[in-house]
């Protein structure tokens, strides 16, 4: 499928602290009049401008860290070090859409004690999280996001604290994934399919093979991925149910 909508480079940072006994997150939420994901929860992020082309000297992944720190502080308020963040994984808007951007996905912590500030522009509110409640709240219906976050949440919601999550996300592979978008009847009105699926290439919701798919249910996003021959997951299912390690 052909596309002549230019893909800019993008960053978003998942900032982390432990709060009794557990690991958060922090979501925010998008104005309702953007444009683009308004009013759903995301990570603070946005797009790599010239300023952080020049502080990353020229190197994408010092820009988009630079990127990620800055957006953090203009939606947040807070200062993540750059130096500090994981790569957890690569996502690039599928071809379709009117706006695609290459967005690196990092992880950072935060110290204790840091406030968050909103610039109640863009961002209009925040909630700290763990993974598996804010999982359970979009399941309910009250946390509506696109599939690079519930994926992300699924991801970090195999540790039980900050440390563990940056060092697991450390040495584990970092997916870079370009979705193929799929309209299909019913709630959402469409699919996105990745590398592995039987119907990645051709688009067909219906071929025989592999699953490996999101999808809208009931409102909730829902992560399939079965009798896969290649592709890896986007996360490890073996073993997972949602617990913290």
């Amino acid at each position: 499928m052909s596309d002549d909508v230019p893909v800019k480079p993008a960053s978003t940072v998942v900032l982390l602290r432990d709060h009794d006994g557990e690991l958060q997150v922090l979501l925010v939420r998008r104005n309702r009049a953007l444009v683009f994901a308004g009013g759903f929860w995301v990570f603070p992020g946005g797009a790599v401008d010239d300023g952080d082309r020049e502080a990353g000297n020229g190197d994408p992944d010092e820009a988009a860290r630079f990127a990620a720190a800055r957006e953090a502080e203009e939606e947040a308020g807070v200062a993540p070090d750059p130096a500090g963040m994981v790569l957890v994984s690569h996502w690039t808007t599928p071809v379709g859409e009117k706006r695609r951007f290459a967005t690196w996905f990092y992880a950072a912590a935060l110290p204790p004690g840091v406030e968050v500030s909103i610039d109640h522009g863009e961002i209009h509110d925040y909630q700290w999280m763990s993974p598996q409640v804010a999982l359970k709240a979009h399941g309910a219906g009250e946390l509506p996001m696109l599939p690079p976050t519930y994926i992300t949440l699924c991801a970090l919601g195999r540790y039980a604290n900050t440390e563990a999550a940056l060092a697991g996300e450390k040495t584990s592979p970092c997916p870079w994934v370009l979705p193929l978008m799929v309209a299909v009847e019913g709630e959402g009105g469409f699919a996105t399919l990745y590398p592995g699926d039987a119907g990645y290439e051709s688009g067909d919701m219906d071929a025989p093979g592999g699953r490996h798919r999101s999808f809208l249910r009931d409102g909730c996003w829902q992560y399939e991925y079965d009798n896969v021959v290649t592709g890896e997951p986007l996360y490890p299912l073996d073993g997972y149910s949602g617990a913290p390690r």
